[in-house]
């Protein structure tokens, strides 16, 4: 039927009853559709449904994906105990028409990460407002051995609705895709990264496997030109389909963030140094279509009014209420029902804190989904069709030689625990203060030896 099975995962020593997760798989599903949907719109959602299966099933299918499983994501165990799973469409697949099933179909998966720079008065360290957070984390990364090399990736080129800039942006996806970007070709992984450290991006071989979607009459010789072609029509595609629309849903009854509150780029992201070095100052920022997905999520992430600084003294406030009232977890909503209500309490867009637990928790709401946000994947399914077949109703991408139909969805929607945010904090502070000691200050030297005089760096909070 050409679905995907999700089992929920959990460490060794934390066994669950099966009520325990079928609540929290109920959660995933209710949340997808109540909530995320209304942001998102409905052709590029899909939450799915919780299914139950035979034990005796799972425990085969258990063995059988373990040898499958990255070594870094082992320390959890898969449920092999309810039967539940949650049953969803394969978006490596198209999803729209059933019937071109038989033609062969790529897929691009791409995590675009946090596509804006923080423009809340609550930051406390000025290098938040001019480098986005994606490539201050690089070189914590990079040093932490996660990866051996920094990406020239720059979320805010690609969602600037730039071309060029999301030319750019893709093209060093290509060229380092850590796990930001994957390519399936009927369903199997073709290109991507498959661990944490080394991502060998070898594009003669994608091009091997890409000819036949771009060139289908073979007219090209192969060799790196013909390499580079491909690349080019590819990037192009990813391109058109990331700034169609292909859902008339606006996004919801959400009034927008105003875009224009941040900077709409990064002094740190590769495309505008290059454009410093060539004597150009200025970055054109084209503004993304509203309708695109981009767009939506671009706006979900701007939930993050207050910035990581701004929320975590409200998130204290909620917990310092909950530690007196811990009766109140419930109808505070902090573990959901994920429902129309949750919803609509997400709508107040206010930062006039009135000391009020429930200004707090609405900030504190609004940031876990801002976070969803950042760390969502956006699919994008490809077909080849031929010139007769292309019918109106049917979205379609044209390159030099060929024209794909295609359909775009969003995944990895689960809503961010609200445990996670003081993890977020001390990240936070973690990858700023690595960045201005060891990637800033080499640049300044009047920094540089600020440092060396203290290593150890304290954060001093004043009461206001």
């Amino acid at each position: 039927r050409c679905v995907v099975l999700r089992f929920l995962k959990s460490p060794p020593n934390q066994n669950k009853t099966s009520q325990e997760i079928l609540h929290h798989l109920q959660n995933i599903v209710d949340f997808g559709k109540h909530v995320m949907k209304q942001f998102f719109g409905e052709n590029y959602v899909h939450h799915g449904e919780i299914i139950q299966l035979p034990l005796d099933f799972v425990r085969q299918l258990c063995l059988k994906v373990q040898p499958e499983r990255p070594e870094s994501r082992c320390d959890k165990d898969m449920d092999t105990l309810s039967g539940y799973a949650v049953c969803l469409p394969n978006l490596t697949r198209l999803q729209t028409y059933r019937f071109v099933e038989h033609r062969p179909i790529l897929c691009i998966e791409i995590k675009p990460k946090c596509g804006f720079i923080p423009f809340s008065s609550h930051v406390s360290q000025e290098i938040k407002h001019k480098v986005c957070r994606y490539c201050m984390h690089q070189h914590l990364k990079v040093a932490n051995g996660k990866w051996k090399r920094p990406s020239k990736y720059c979320p805010l080129d690609l969602f600037s609705g730039n071309k060029q800039r999301m030319h750019f942006a893709l093209k060093s996806l290509l060229q380092e895709a850590q796990n930001n970007l994957k390519i399936f070709k009927n369903g199997e992984l073709i290109y991507g990264c498959k661990d944490d450290q080394d991502c060998v991006s070898d594009w003669n071989e994608l091009a091997r496997h890409l000819k036949p979607f771009f060139f289908p009459s073979n007219g090209l010789v192969s060799g790196p030109h013909c390499t580079r072609t491909i690349v080019k029509e590819l990037i192009h595609v990813i391109t058109m389909t990331l700034l169609s629309s292909t859902d008339a849903c606006r996004a919801g009854d959400m009034k927008t963030v105003p875009i224009s509150q941040g900077r709409s780029y990064c002094e740190a992201s590769a495309f505008n140094k290059e454009l410093v070095r060539n004597g150009k100052h200025k970055l054109e920022s084209s503004g993304l279509p509203r309708g695109c997905l981009l767009y939506k999520t671009l706006q979900a992430q701007m939930l993050d009014m207050l910035d990581i600084e701004g929320l975590y003294p409200l998130y204290s406030r909620v917990e310092q209420y909950l530690e007196e009232f811990p009766e109140e977890r419930s109808t505070l909503q902090i573990d959901g029902p994920y429902n129309e209500s949750f919803y609509e309490k997400l709508l107040d867009l206010s930062t006039e804190d009135d000391g009020t637990v429930a200004f707090a928790l609405t900030k504190v709401q609004q940031y876990r989904i801002a976070m969803t946000a950042k760390d969502c994947s956006i699919m994008i399914a490809l077909s080849p069709c031929l010139q007769d077949e292309c019918s109106e109703q049917r979205p379609v991408v044209l390159t030099s030689k060929s024209r794909f139909t295609f359909s775009v969805s969003v995944l990895d929607l689960d809503l961010k625990p609200y445990e996670s945010i003081p993890h977020q904090y001390k990240l936070d502070g973690k990858i700023v203060n690595y960045y201005l000691k060891n990637v800033q200050a080499k640049d300044d030297p009047v920094m540089s030896n600020l440092f060396k005089e203290n290593e150890d760096c304290t954060l001093v909070l004043h009461k206001v």
